[in-house]
């Protein structure tokens, strides 16, 4: 419904014009093969995928397109980590539909969009400012152990992960354990309830 509606409002500005949609991430580079936009608007959460992981995809495969997230998870979050996947430009979906065409004309315009507050979190964190606020303690993990850790507080299984990640059972028990490791957790019980009440402050 988000999706439509915004290419709803999109479809209707004079200066913009839109060239397709998709639910899915193979759906997604299907269509930009076919129209080659100026920038795609991605949503980090994909049917049966990750928005990070299309953002990497376009980066690769077609670096002179831009990209904007539209997401539900707070700026503090995730806004750095699709910037250095290659995104130029990060806003929440709670913001008004004017302030997301703002930031789909910054983009087009070859500048950076960020939410101040994010901008200053990350300029914080790149100079080695340890008290950045916002910090959470998951900033320490990568981005596919991000992806298990999330959907292990979605309440999924090890086998459930690994079918929609496309990665062999062995490999998220793996990540699991590099998880406990990085957030100095002792059991999978620990894990979990974490995870849990991460997705609930997302």
């Amino acid at each position: 419904m988000v999706r439509e509606r915004l290419a709803e409002v999109i479809a209707h500005e004079k200066d913009l014009a839109l060239c397709g949609q998709a639910e899915s991430r193979s759906e997604a580079l299907d269509v930009i093969q076919a129209a080659q936009p100026e920038l795609v608007v991605i949503d980090l959460s994909l049917k049966a995928s990750n928005g990070l992981d299309l953002v990497k995809d376009i980066r690769a495969r077609w670096p002179g397109i831009r990209m904007l997230v539209v997401s539900m998870h707070d700026e503090s979050l995730y806004a750095e980590r699709v910037i250095r996947a290659g995104a130029r430009g990060y806003i929440t979906k709670q913001q008004a539909t004017r302030d997301i065409l703002t930031a789909i004309r910054t983009v087009l315009g070859g500048e950076l969009y960020l939410n101040p507050k994010a901008a200053s979190q990350i300029v914080a964190r790149i100079t080695g400012n340890p008290a950045a606020p916002g910090a959470h303690p998951a900033d320490v993990l990568t981005d596919r152990e991000r992806q298990v850790f999330e959907l292990t507080g979605h309440g999924l299984s090890i086998r459930q992960i690994a079918s929609q990640l496309h990665i062999e059972p062995k490999t998220v028990e793996t990540y699991r354990a590099r998880i406990k490791d990085k957030l100095g957790l002792g059991s999978g019980s620990d894990l979990l309830q974490l995870a849990i009440r991460w997705n609930r402050e997302d």
